[in-house]
């Protein structure tokens, strides 16, 4: 269960979640999939992707927390222009892999966690400052600036909202159990952000034969 508490809602900021269990490397058969999906989204308007309302929405809050869209963006942003510009998605593994064709898709950025690697149900607040977090990619700890949206279990930073997942609760090739978190933000449409959910959801029980822990839930 993600929770958003009163100070992270002030600001806007909601979720939808779910859990999955007992997932399973989909390919070869997900190859096909996200083929379909590339040719499909890789066709479009580059240059006006910037003011489709949901990238709008995105880099609006960007600006919000003290970062330069147009330098760093958006997560669903950044998978759709890279689709546009090459004509292909990367690939990392099946499980990182259906989020980020979903995110492309959608443009809702989409976090997923190794539901074994934390203990203590996920908390959406700002930030006191001081907080460490280990991101994805890094090899030193940073220290959280005071202000800034954060997700937490217990007193560790899984994730700081929306752009970045810490490397402490990321998913692996040995991942079977996750916890999937969809990022809404002002201007977001609940049902956009909560069809982003669902639809990973779809994708790994149908490739992955996931079971269903927790349905998708809106926080």
């Amino acid at each position: 269960m993600v929770k958003v508490d009163q100070k992270a809602k002030s600001w806007g900021i909601f979720v939808a979640f779910n859990e999955l269990s007992g997932i399973r490397n989909g390919y070869p058969e997900f190859e096909r999939a996200i083929s379909e999906f590339e040719r499909e989204y890789s066709k479009g308007d580059l240059e006006g992707l910037k003011d489709d309302p949901v990238v709008r929405a995105y880099r609006d809050f960007y600006w919000r927390i003290g970062i330069d869209p147009t330098k760093t963006r958006p997560a669903g942003e950044a998978l759709r222009r890279r689709l546009m510009r090459d004509g292909k998605l990367p690939r990392i593994s099946f499980i990182v892999d259906v989020g980020n064709v979903v995110s492309a898709k959608t443009l809702v950025p989409i976090g997923i966690y190794d539901r074994k690697k934390f203990v203590e149900e996920p908390v959406i607040t700002i930030s006191e400052g001081g907080e460490e977090f280990l991101g994805i990619g890094k090899k030193k700890v940073e220290r959280v600036q005071p202000g800034v949206p954060i997700m937490l279990s217990g007193k560790a930073v899984m994730h700081i909202y929306p752009h970045r997942d810490s490397l402490l609760t990321s998913v692996d090739d040995k991942t079977t159990d996750v916890l999937v978190v969809c990022a809404g933000v002002p201007g977001v449409p609940e049902s956009l952000v909560k069809q982003a959910c669902d639809e990973v959801k779809d994708l790994l029980v149908k490739y992955g034969s996931a079971q269903v822990v927790k349905d998708t839930q809106i926080a």
